[in-house]
């Protein structure tokens, strides 16, 4: 199993001077994670969702992390694809870019955000959303490869065009799709993608996503016939040595980034105003509750809080299931940096080498 962080750029209270801070501290927590060994930090991307997402620009961000670190490889977790946020011409461009001067670490996500606040901002048609990301997802990954890239499709008329220049990674950096339905899963394995998703429900839940994308990518054949068979989870996780301190901190954030989460994506209207989210530690009996209930049997597999022995049980549930990567969500809108560095460095030193 592979670890690895998300990068959300999460504020409890947003202002200039915090959106400042919090960008520098989510480099520093990338560089310390490739100095401790993590697989990859992901970089959302996401538009006027204040509070939950400050991340609006992740090929600068990373762009930056590319250059103060030697290992660590480098997602987009996702770029949103649709034609009317980024053209799919600039999306090639920009990821070649970025995987020749990292020299060939970066992973590619692509999605289309369901969020009513972006689709209005880029003046989406709701009804053209889908039929975009799929059409650029098809044609990306050609021009990666075609010496002269030429399409004619339903939304793109693009002619003869030189798309330059080209990755380093051969025949294209991996490709993943982000998965927030049962029926995107089984599209992101049957086009041969590596799917990410957001945690939701218990094992059981965990375990049947798993099986259908297996399925579904079990016959797929992928874009240059390459076939990224591999399923990732975002749980909210805190991890420290004080088992108490690390809920305290850690289930005061995962309530946060659910509740600004499901704010913006699960409305039925456009939310323009400051979140309306708690913000406030857990009273004795919530936190009694949370703690009692983690790893219980059917509980939910949403996050990973609490010392080493109780996060090492967490981690083999989710391998069990059969997740290929943990893309953790630690930099959460109510935790503290130096809290955040610390959960970096426990989690690193003591739970990553259970699973070596």
């Amino acid at each position: 199993m592979k670890f690895s962080l998300l990068i959300e750029i999460q504020l409890a209270d947003p202002s200039p001077a915090a959106e400042k801070r919090a960008f520098h501290e989510a480099v520093r927590h990338a560089v310390l994670a490739d100095e401790l060994g993590y697989h990859e930090v992901w970089a959302v991307e996401h538009h006027g969702l204040s509070g939950y997402s400050h991340c609006s620009a992740p090929e600068l961000l990373l762009s930056h992390v590319a250059a103060l670190t030697k290992r660590i490889r480098l997602g987009h977790g996702v770029t949103l694809t649709p034609g009317r946020y980024n053209h799919p011409i600039r999306v090639a461009e920009r990821i070649a870019v970025l995987d020749i001067l990292s020299e060939g670490r970066v992973d590619w996500g692509s999605g289309k955000s369901s969020t009513l606040v972006e689709q209005g901002a880029f003046e989406i048609d709701r009804a053209d959303l889908d039929g975009q990301w799929r059409e650029a997802l098809a044609m990306i990954p050609r021009m990666w490869r075609d010496e002269m890239f030429e399409w004619q499709g339903t939304y793109y008329h693009v002619p003869p065009t030189a798309v330059i220049p080209k990755p380093v990674q051969q025949p294209h950096p991996p490709i993943f799709a982000a998965c927030s339905r049962p029926e995107t899963v089984e599209l992101a394995g049957a086009l041969g993608l590596g799917s990410l998703n957001f945690t939701a429900g218990n094992d059981d839940h965990l375990k049947a996503k798993i099986a259908s994308y297996r399925a579904a990518i079990a016959t797929a054949r992928g874009a240059a016939g390459v076939v990224n068979n591999r399923f990732c989870c975002t749980p909210t996780t805190l991890v420290l040595d004080d088992d108490r301190r690390a809920c305290e901190y850690g289930f005061r954030g995962a309530r946060f980034f659910q509740e600004a989460l499901a704010t913006y994506f699960f409305s039925r209207e456009r939310v323009v105003q400051p979140i309306d989210v708690s913000r406030a530690p857990l009273t004795e009996a919530q936190l009694a509750k949370a703690m009692a209930e983690r790893n219980r049997p059917g509980s939910p597999l949403t996050s990973i809080v609490g010392d080493p022995a109780a996060a090492i049980e967490t981690v083999s549930r989710f391998q069990a299931a059969g997740v290929d990567e943990l893309i953790m969500v630690m930099d959460l809108g109510t935790v503290p940096h130096e809290i955040v560095e610390q959960s970096l460095r426990t989690f690193a030193h003591k739970v990553v080498p259970h699973f070596s």
